[in-house]
């Protein structure tokens, strides 16, 4: 699926301005929201570009509306809400088609954390606070993962509800299904979650350390210490987009760590740089100074069950700095 972002989409338009906030006093508390609803569409639909447009085109259906009908409205962040949520549904019930065509394993668009996306966005310039995706435990790469095995109806019941506390009521008017269905929704996107059989949680600190030691080991192109550093039947995930070359599904920790040692000694001058991926920690992968690939972990204990690599230059727009 391609992805532009919003400063270049051919799919929504041009970025809409809003008028001057001179003329329009309520614009600032208008604006305000757009935090909330990029936070909002990422989840939902685990692009950020897809999110920017739809955060676009929700503005833009705002403004749309004659003056009389915008001051009609008692709580223009939860029209913003609902409306931007419908959109994501719309568009999630056609990706699922998009991604069949798609070249490749599909994965979720990485995000940077708040510096690291100020300073892809806006060259080291102070980055709108509106523009950043809040990271916590519903954005990282393993539950998006997840996510994207629910059905449209399912994903847009969990989220709003489960991630943004909206009530089944509230959240009803957007699937357009009654509340005690979106209930069922809700509670069946927990089943898959729960499917997904995810272990315990490992401390941060421990996760950086592992993260560490891979990437030293990695370096190193040692194979004996990736595999004590890989779970078993650690699983390796790329995707290219069919832009670049990605090595397919790996599994089991040797053939993984094989892999690995096999992309370093192909690409000797690769850099491999620490950074935090949605929330967590992660690689981001430099060739000849451009960002060649960005990794998110997923970790049983002490070690790595798998790992995410998105190389699809499309998606790694967020982490360029030129």
């Amino acid at each position: 699926m391609s992805t532009p972002s919003s400063e270049s989409s051919d799919t929504l338009g041009a970025p809409y301005e809003p008028r001057d906030d001179r003329l329009d006093p309520g614009l600032s508390a208008i604006m305000s929201e757009r935090r909330q609803l990029i936070n909002v569409a990422y989840r939902l639909l685990g692009s950020l570009a897809d999110a920017e447009d739809v955060v676009q085109e929700t503005y833009a259906r705002w403004y749309a509306m004659p003056r009389e009908r915008r001051d009609e409205i008692a709580s223009p962040g939860g029209w913003l809400t609902r409306v931007a949520s419908r959109i994501c549904l719309d568009l999630l019930g056609s990706a699922r088609a998009r991604r069949e065509s798609y070249v490749g394993q599909w994965l979720p668009e990485p995000v940077p954390d708040h510096r690291e996306w100020a300073d892809a966005r806006s060259g080291g310039r102070a980055a709108d606070p509106a523009d950043r995706v809040t990271l916590d435990e519903s954005v990282n790469m393993a539950f998006l993962v997840v996510l994207e095995s629910m059905t449209p109806a399912e994903r847009v019941a969990f989220v709003l509800h489960d991630v943004f506390r909206y009530s089944f009521a509230e959240v009803s008017e957007i699937v357009g299904r009654t509340p005690a269905a979106c209930r069922q929704l809700a509670s069946s996107a927990r089943r898959r979650i729960r499917a997904a059989d995810a272990p315990a949680p490992t401390p941060a600190a421990q996760r950086a350390a592992v993260v560490r030691s891979f990437k030293e080991a990695w370096e190193a192109k040692d194979i004996g210490a990736l595999v004590g550093l890989l779970d078993p039947d650690a699983v390796g995930v790329a995707d290219g987009g069919g832009l670049v070359s990605a090595v397919p599904l790996t599994v089991g920790s040797e053939h993984v760590a094989r892999q690995l040692v096999m992309i370093i000694n192909r690409v000797p001058d690769l850099t491999i740089l620490e950074r935090t991926v949605n929330g967590e920690p992660g690689l981001v992968i430099e060739h000849e100074g451009a960002v060649a690939s960005v990794v998110a972990f997923d970790f049983a204990g002490d070690r790595i069950r798998r790992f995410w690599s998105v190389r699809n230059p499309e998606k790694l727009r967020p982490w360029t700095t030129g």
